[in-house]
């Protein structure tokens, strides 16, 4: 037995259950298949998957293969499982221990099976208050939120932050993460999930169906963004000088960069990485009871289409989750 294997359990089996599809396409591409159980490299971990949060990256790889490419591959970023095998190097983990985190992005994909591995560094120990459903719909909607809104805005306590989409998942977790920095939180969402974002903390609620939030509000001090080209644009005009729009979504266009510098507005994209320090800080959160995820539907792993399709209406309030073990 080689250093490298040393740690190594005995107990999992040779294969897997893995979603995969050797076509992009719409959901009904996913398929179960029988793949080889991966073996967990220098400084990683071997993780059996209890829960993997579906996000929209998911859909959009599945149909588009933005970053990934061509198919055949297992989408899935979000992990919450059970260590079961160490590599050489890991000294922060040991089979049995549980952790949750989010493979590197967009390159480490493959939660969505039986077994996953990635670098040790991107998991930390899951909260004992903390079931894997939950812990499982975190990683990626819940970094992406944290590192917007503190490593790249450093929200302060009294500042206004919009936040649009703030029922979806990467938004009802920004508002809360938004109430924890002591910020003045404004959300777009539809009449119907204000009451569901009041109970989060959003102190002012804009239904974007019936108002536009560019004539509703003003001096703000952050945007998160996570819409269209337009609605990026538009939301220039809410910020004061000085202040700061972050978009999730494709760089911003040459018109949108050009008006952010006149306006005297920092304009930045965020793509999400794997992060040690912003996980430990989301599990901190978690443990504490002020970060949540609101879990509108779960499947099992065989259901993966059935997520797809759902996660896909638009009409979902916070996070899908497939449970696998």
């Amino acid at each position: 037995m080689t250093e490298a294997t040393a740690h190594r359990a005995t107990t999992a089996p040779a294969t897997m259950r893995a979603i995969s599809q050797d076509v992009l396409g719409g959901p009904d591409v996913l398929k179960e298949v029988e793949l080889p159980r991966p073996a967990p490299g220098l400084s990683e971990l071997l993780i059996a998957v209890r829960a993997a949060g579906v996000n929209p990256t998911d859909w959009k790889h599945r149909a588009g293969g933005p970053f990934l490419g061509d198919p055949p591959f297992v989408l899935g970023w979000d992990v919450s499982g059970v260590v079961q095998a160490v590599g050489f190097g890991v000294t922060l983990f040991k089979p049995g221990d549980e952790v949750f985190g989010m493979l590197p992005y967009p390159h480490g994909v493959g939660s969505h099976a039986e077994y996953v591995t990635g670098p040790a560094r991107a998991f930390v120990h899951k909260p004992a208050g903390l079931d894997h459903v939950q812990a499982g719909a975190l990683p990626l909607a819940a970094l992406t939120a944290y590192q917007a809104l503190v490593d790249t805005a450093d929200v302060r306590p009294g500042q206004r932050v919009l936040i649009h989409a703030a029922a979806g998942g990467v938004g009802h977790l920004a508002v809360q993460i938004a109430k924890a920095r002591g910020a003045h939180v404004i959300g777009t969402a539809s009449a119907a999930k204000h009451d569901f974002l009041r109970e989060l903390g959003a102190d002012e609620l804009i239904d974007y169906r019936t108002t536009d939030f560019a004539e509703a509000v003003s001096d703000v001090d952050v945007v998160l963004d996570s819409l269209d080209d337009e609605s990026r644009t538009r939301s220039l005009n809410v910020l004061r000088p000085g202040g700061l729009l972050v978009s999730i979504l494709k760089p911003a266009t040459d018109q949108a960069a050009k008006k952010a510098a006149e306006l005297g507005i920092r304009l930045e994209t965020l793509l999400v990485e794997a992060d040690h320090a912003g996980m430990r800080a989301v599990a901190d959160l978690a443990a504490a009871g002020t970060l949540r995820a609101h879990i509108d539907a779960t499947f099992p792993l065989a259901e993966a289409a059935e997520a797809h399709a759902r996660a896909q209406t638009g009409r979902t309030t916070g996070k899908i989750v497939l449970v696998v073990g």
